[in-house]
């Protein structure tokens, strides 16, 4: 058990303080609160037997905006039986506001019986007292206030406690629904807009609509587990993946690097060949090999040797002395002669074949 901290009166006009702070010292069960519902008496003036306590329709909307389901009236009706006792119908809600403080708090009537009539509202079987006929007979009090105990998660109506003859007009005034939305934010909700929000029919269950929250629930825990713990097949580590790209790159480096090594070496070769085969001359090598470096010039290069002309042939004249008699050294080759011990005749007969032409 424990103590309520809120309540709300649909259609109420006015509250008083301390019926607020009689229905905050009532005991409840946990997860439980308290409402209050105004009705108007016939008004005519006649004392009815039977009044009707809570509205019918799995979902009763209130004057201030909030909804309450009453989904199970069988169950509100058995706890009368349960609780072996009958609901007092007071004035002004005594019953809430005096008793507690032990003044008295007299009934002006007695609700024996409940019952469930069409669209699950539940009516009521009064027992009146002299002075709670002639109340409602005389016009005294023209409104009843019933009581009654709902589950704050899923504002499901549990059972009535009591009832109160009262003249506070059922009208919408919105500092005191103000109040309510500001103090019970929770509870102003929308019964379609919720349901519409959860995909759900205007006419679904309360249970439907805690199974699609349920539903809700699971598949945001999955969700969240899955972002913790992704799927490998299908997310890798923060850590793997910039190792990966780092293999990648390093990989690429030396691909490039073994590539351009490669480009050189046909370069050098291909310009090394046009040297040989003298179709460009060695004065221009720098300039042919600076152009095969460029992107698609080692390809250029190739097709212009093809049919470039031969320009630079050998002469063939490495390691030969120009034509002439082959008489006599000149001065010049007498010293050198003379420097290393050899005489004319050495070197005429050892050199004579390249001094000839």
């Amino acid at each position: 058990m424990r103590h309520v901290n809120k309540i709300g009166i649909i259609g109420s006009g006015h509250i008083s303080g301390q019926l607020l702070k009689a229905l905050h010292r009532t005991a409840l069960p946990d997860g439980c609160e308290l409402i209050a519902l105004n009705f108007e008496m016939p008004p005519d003036g006649s004392v009815p037997e039977w009044i009707e306590l809570i509205p019918g329709g799995q979902i009763i909307g209130g004057r201030d905006g909030r909804t309450f389901i009453n989904d199970m009236p069988d169950e509100v009706v058995d706890a009368l039986l349960v609780d072996a006792k009958d609901i007092p119908l007071d004035w002004e809600h005594s019953t809430e506001l005096c008793a507690p403080e032990g003044k008295p708090a007299p009934a002006a009537a007695w609700i024996k019986d409940l019952e469930v009539r069409d669209g699950g509202a539940i009516w009521g079987r009064v027992e009146w007292t002299e002075k709670g006929r002639a109340s409602v007979a005389g016009k005294e009090y023209r409104y009843i206030s019933p009581v009654f105990i709902y589950e704050k998660e899923t504002l499901r109506i549990k059972r009535i406690t009591s009832a109160g003859l009262t003249n506070q007009p059922n009208l919408r005034l919105q500092a005191l629904n103000h109040q309510q939305h500001e103090s019970n934010k929770e509870n102003t909700m929308n019964w379609k807009q919720l349901l519409a929000k959860l995909g759900l029919a205007e006419d679904a269950t309360v249970d439907q609509a805690l199974n699609a929250i349920g539903s809700l629930q699971t598949d945001l825990a999955t969700a969240t587990n899955r972002a913790a713990t992704p799927s490998l097949d299908k997310f890798v580590p923060r850590a793997d993946y910039d190792a990966t790209l780092t293999r990648a790159a390093n990989a690429e480096q030396k691909l490039t690097d073994i590539e351009t090594a490669t480009l050189e070496t046909s370069i050098n070769s291909e310009v090394d060949e046009a040297l040989k085969a003298g179709k460009i001359a060695p004065v221009s090598k720098d300039y042919y090999l600076g152009m095969c470096r460029q992107e698609g010039g080692l390809e250029q290069f190739q097709e212009f040797i093809k049919t470039a002309p031969v320009i630079a042939a050998d002469t063939n004249l490495d390691g030969k002395r120009p034509a002439g008699d082959g008489k006599s050294l000149n001065a010049e080759e007498q010293q050198v002669a003379a420097m290393f011990g050899n005489s004319a005749e050495d070197i005429q007969k050892y050199c004579g074949e390249g001094s000839s032409s």
